[in-house]
């Protein structure tokens, strides 16, 4: 997976880190001010809060961001702790910064280990398997002691940070710091794909993303800041129990971390502020701690009762009302009148970009593709027609590997490619759009061009394309965007990656008479502009007269007609299919 970051849009480029610098500025002095003013006491709950921050940010990166059900967070920040403990117990060289990044790498191991079998599992399966993982650790811990209990060896904090005042600031900057790298990591290549796994695993497929290196990433990523945590937590109590990490507490952490959402900076440092200071308060005025966690719960029920969290909840409203006061305006592109628009294809022609041979795709007794042969030339676009049921999408979905168990061959530029998986099959060209669009909401319009392309795109490549097909600026929100213009951007976005072979199934599905006209102005333009050949599936027969070379027509999975689209629309057989009579018949 690429994860080179992205870069900033052209109208972002004169201050890209801003609001970054402008939010450091503010944390270091909201930290020195506490530290000069808070009482000891005030300053372990703060320390506290900062690393339940940590925490959360590991929620943040593994729920939040990639939508992965974890619950034995808690249990990567024991692992963390613990290799803190012995290496301050050994005396490892380098101190206790490089014993934290030791038991943060720790952690990543134990990550990978419980990820690599909760890659199938999805939900309360997923759920469940986290949890066992984390109950099964607090056994291991309840049997060994922490290293340094028994014999009261400290963990020794760094010279610089040794007091409680110092100590704290030590915590806020590896706070900062982390937050720093989860900004540059929600605007990279990997941040979009994490964020369309969450949305759509096929899509993320469809685009060449791994799901399951994506997963594992996520899996990793947040281990180490879990491990991080726990190793900051060693260095605040000096030594630790087995309880300190207790799987209860964990489902607790996840609890907040779902109510508040802590995939966003205020969500983890409201999520931290709340499991460290909630139970306090309650301590203090005499309501029982335990309590605490069903507030929680209560909380994160409502989330899903909501459908977003409150920091995604208020980020929306937030960003509604400034789109309103300021809508987005997209360039106008000229659009040429609706008719006849193929030009002379003058790219390869003649050899074969894609080929099917012989394709069957049964389910049961049901066969939905029946022995379908079909070619889309280089630098071609081939209209796929037929009525409902006909068996396009299902074909779709077994060229682009998403149908498994079909037989006969799917060749890309002569070579095979059935024994590639569906995200392989995609980085090796064979790119496709879905008839249910699977388009992200949380992400960018020039983040997703970035993720759909499949390949490092410059600004300027973006801010064309997006101008090209009369699009938002690269910075607006996705969810800002209508559902029609949501096809245009996936089309776009699949364009500018260039792949020998795009396969859109019904692009033109909800768009006005305007935006059919650009879309199919654009889609003339694909195979010439980004020698990309178009398989197109459409129910508007005059996009595809206006846009196909080619149409072959299916009907109860077979081919039942093939040629020009003057020839082929024309043909009574075709007419009859689509009128019913040959459903009929059978």
């Amino acid at each position: 997976m690429d994860t080179a970051l992205e870069s900033p849009r052209s109208r972002q480029a004169a201050r890209p880190a801003r609001p970054l610098v402008l939010g450091l500025v503010a944390a270091a002095v909201v930290v020195a001010v506490l530290t000069g003013v808070a009482s000891s006491y005030q300053l372990f709950v703060l320390t506290t809060a900062a690393v339940s921050v940590v925490f959360m940010q590991s929620y943040g990166l593994i729920t939040g961001r990639a939508g992965v059900i974890s619950l034995c967070q808690l249990s990567f920040a024991g692992i963390g702790a613990w290799v803190v403990g012995w290496a301050n117990v050994a005396d490892v060289p380098g101190g206790f910064y490089v014993w934290l990044l030791l038991g943060g790498l720790a952690a990543v191991v134990a990550g990978l280990l419980i990820g690599l079998p909760a890659l199938r599992l999805r939900g309360v399966n997923l759920a469940v398997a986290t949890f066992a993982f984390a109950t099964a650790l607090d056994v291991v811990f309840g049997g060994v002691a922490y290293p340094g209990l028994d014999t009261y060896d400290f963990v020794r904090r760094p010279d610089l940070f040794d007091t409680d005042e110092a100590y704290f600031v030590l915590t806020a900057i590896v706070v900062a710091v982390i937050f720093v790298a989860l900004y540059f990591l929600d605007r990279s290549r990997l941040g979009g794909a994490l964020v369309e796994i969450r949305y759509s695993e096929r899509a993320a497929a469809a685009h060449g993303i791994s799901v399951t290196i994506g997963k594992l990433a996520a899996f990793a990523l947040s281990a180490f800041v879990a491990g991080i945590g726990g190793g900051l937590m060693a260095g605040q109590l000096g030594v630790l129990t087995a309880g300190n990490f207790a799987s209860f507490t964990s489902v607790t952490l996840f609890a907040i971390a779902l109510f508040v959402g802590t995939n966003h900076i205020e969500g983890a440092l409201a999520g931290g502020l709340i499991g460290a200071v909630v139970p306090e308060v309650m301590d203090s005025i005499g309501i029982p701690q335990d309590l605490a966690a069903l507030l929680f719960a209560v909380g994160a029920i409502q989330v899903l009762r909501m459908g977003g969290s409150q920091t995604d909840l208020t980020r929306s409203r937030w960003r509604r009302r400034r789109l309103a006061k300021n809508p987005p305006v997209a360039a106008v592109p000229h659009v040429s009148v609706f008719g006849p628009m193929r030009p002379v294809r003058v790219l390869g022609r003649g050899a074969p970009a894609l080929e099917v041979r012989d394709l069957r795709v049964a389910f049961g007794n049901l066969v939905a593709v029946n022995d379908v042969s079909l070619v889309v030339p280089r630098g071609h676009v081939v209209g796929l027609v037929g009525p409902n049921g006909a068996g396009k999408s299902t074909l779709i979905n077994a060229v682009t590997g998403f149908a498994a168990g079909y037989t006969g061959r799917v060749l890309l530029d002569g070579k095979p490619i059935d024994d590639l998986s569906a995200h392989h099959r995609a980085r090796a060209g064979v790119r496709r759009s879905f008839q249910q669009l699977r388009v992200p909401t949380a992400i960018s319009v020039g983040m997703f061009l970035q993720v759909a392309a499949g390949r490092s795109v410059s600004p300027k490549e973006i801010d064309e394309q997006l101008a090209l097909f009369g699009c938002p600026p690269a910075d607006t929100p996705m969810e800002a965007v209508d559902v029609a213009t949501r096809r245009l951007l996936e089309v776009a976005g699949l364009a500018v990656g260039r792949p020998p072979v795009l396969l859109l199934d019904e692009p033109a599905a909800g768009h006005s008479a305007d935006e059919t006209r650009l879309l199919v102005e654009r889609l003339v333009e694909i195979p010439e502009r980004f020698d990309t050949s178009l398989l197109l599936v459409e129910h508007d027969i005059e996009v595809v007269r206006a846009t196909c070379d080619q149409v072959v027509v299916l009907d109860f999975g077979q081919v039942i007609a093939a040629g020009p689209p003057e020839q082929v629309l024309t043909d009574p057989v075709v007419i009859a299919a689509y009128l019913g009579e040959s459903r009929t018949r059978h």
